[in-house]
């Protein structure tokens, strides 16, 4: 829900007075999971920060090594797109599709001793076949055309299958450094020559162009409202999906004609739900 906390340059107003910094958290795998790590779930926040007159900018606070590549490129064209300043804090790692997402932003910090980077795109394919004879189990496929089994595990690639992966890899990986590149406002041959795969620390982030400046998240939300015009007149509050998740929850119990007809297995299972959308493990 949102939560007003005031910064060192806060007014200490609540959440609902002008010139507020949004603070969105991006914790976790990018996938699609319906969190803030998510192309619905950041768009659905993105939105709310859109349409409130209030909320001047908004600080993505990043602590992600990556995931899925389409869901990167999804969320990278949000933050993009976005209408109002965005300036990213990161936390102890940004790296992956969660350094396409923050490269889209105006402006990026980290710490020197944060992870960030990791330019590059991986598929794993995985080979049974010698474990599969070793336990005496044989697998027959049958399938439509000759390389529609070649991704289950059940025997080697051929070269052919492999130089095709290859080209994907490659390929979606084009996408990854051209993203990179225009966010950044840097050459695509530049970023090709950081796109190793490898993370630099934030020191070498900041001094190879992926990064801004080393900076905490107090200082990145003095950014964002400087970036909005605010100058020090700004404060603060958090931005997420617990809310909208709560009142779901409680819409279904208010909405029932039969209160008893909710079970404490749905309830049980609406809550560890809400608790895996707010990171809690259980």
């Amino acid at each position: 829900c949102a939560r007003a906390f005031t910064t060192e340059g806060g007014s200490g107003a609540s959440a609902s007075s002008p010139n507020t910094v949004a603070v969105i958290d991006l914790a976790g795998t990018i996938q699609y999971d319906g969190t803030s790590c998510s192309p619905e779930g950041l768009k659905s926040l993105l939105d709310r920060a859109k349409d409130d007159s209030n909320i001047c900018a908004v600080v993505l606070r990043v602590n992600s090594g990556g995931g899925t590549a389409t869901a990167g490129e999804e969320m990278a064209g949000y933050v993009r797109d976005f209408s109002k300043p965005i300036v990213v804090s990161t936390a102890s790692i940004n790296c992956s599709a969660a350094y396409e997402i923050s490269s889209q932003a105006d402006y990026l910090y980290c710490a020197r001793s944060s992870e960030v980077g990791s330019i590059g795109t991986v598929m794993q394919s995985v080979d049974y076949s010698g474990l599969m004879r070793l336990l005496g189990i044989e697998i027959t496929n049958i399938s439509s055309a000759e390389s529609k089994d070649s991704s289950y595990g059940s025997r080697p690639l051929t070269d052919e299958e492999r130089a095709y992966y290859q080209q994907m890899v490659d390929e979606i990986n084009a996408v990854f450094v051209e993203n990179v590149a225009q966010g950044r406002h840097m050459d695509v041959n530049a970023v090709n020559e950081l796109a190793t795969g490898l993370p630099f620390t934030g020191t070498q982030g900041v001094a190879n162009g992926l990064f801004d400046e080393i900076g905490t998240l107090e200082m990145a939300q003095a950014k964002a409202a400087e970036l909005a015009g605010a100058g020090s007149d700004y404060q603060t509050m958090s931005l997420d999906l617990r809310e909208d998740e709560l009142s779901e929850l409680l819409d279904l119990m208010s909405s029932s004609k039969d209160r008893s007809s909710i079970s404490a297995e749905d309830l049980a299972e609406a809550v560890k739900e809400l608790k895996q959308h707010d990171g809690i493990a259980q």
